[in-house]
């Protein structure tokens, strides 16, 4: 027992931290008794990590209002780890802006995050309409229920996508939700052989995306594209030409990358 006890105190007070890192994300500017409330923990602790944070440079504090805030250097630290995957912003960036400037909607890319079963949005274009879809950089999103997430699992293996299935909580989310494993099996396949997929209300009530895959040499998806409607501007008239912009822009971006 005395040998697992500083293991204990030691994850929890990382646990702490990033519960004190995302509440800042969560909000540009916030109150100490804010962020201890979100991280669910004491004023004395929020207190003592925003100031070690301080110290070291990720977090500053307002002196007229007190608040505390981001800084630039965790953006940095986030911006290394992107350095891997320069080409494929710069190849899906391309196809993302020829999609928005032809739609006007919510543009956004997505990757797995294989530590939490879900899709990161990792670069969006906002939509030009005043009603329109928000994705915030970084969040996360169940697979099951989102057309990047669908598109991206479609194009893995079939092991692969059954033990993801397997570990997935496919809780209802909206209306038309799939909480049924074989369900989702099947679309999955449908997806594969059309080369997009849809979702119409599974991820949030009044939302309606549609998404192609972005392909690696090996035809293995990397990331996906998507456009995402409100659903009542959603014009069923052009729907085969949206399914068209949408799948060339991801075969585009997926030749840039070296697939076949």
């Amino acid at each position: 027992m005395s040998e697992r006890t500083p293991k204990t105190e030691n994850a929890a007070a990382v646990l702490k931290v990033f519960a004190v890192l995302e509440a800042l994300a969560d909000e540009r500017r916030a109150s100490l008794a804010d962020i201890a409330q979100k991280a669910m923990t004491s004023k004395t602790t929020a207190h003592r990590l925003l100031q070690t944070m301080a110290d070291l440079g990720y977090v500053e504090q307002e002196p007229e209002t007190e608040k505390y805030g981001l800084t630039l250097k965790l953006f940095a630290l986030g911006a290394r780890t992107l350095r891997g995957q320069e080409d494929l912003l710069r190849v899906a960036d391309r196809e993302m802006g020829k999609l928005s400037r032809a739609t006007g909607e919510s543009i956004n890319l997505g990757v797995l995050d294989d530590h939490e079963q879900r899709v990161a949005y990792i670069h969006k274009y906002d939509s030009t309409y005043n009603l329109s879809m928000h994705s915030t950089l970084g969040k996360r999103n169940p697979l099951h229920s989102t057309s990047l997430g669908k598109a991206l699992l479609a194009w893995r293996d079939a092991e692969e996508v059954s033990e993801r299935i397997a570990r997935m909580d496919l809780r209802k989310l909206a209306p038309r939700t799939i909480t049924d494993p074989d369900q989702l099996r099947a679309q999955l396949e449908q997806i594969r052989a059309q080369g997009y997929a849809e979702e119409i209300e599974e991820s949030e009530a009044g939302v309606r995306c549609m998404a192609a895959p972005i392909l690696d040499h090996a035809g293995k998806s990397i990331a996906a594209i998507s456009i995402a409607f409100p659903l009542v501007r959603f014009d069923e008239a052009r729907r085969a030409d949206y399914v068209r912009l949408l799948t060339e822009a991801g075969r585009a971006a997926s030749a840039s990358l070296g697939a076949g």
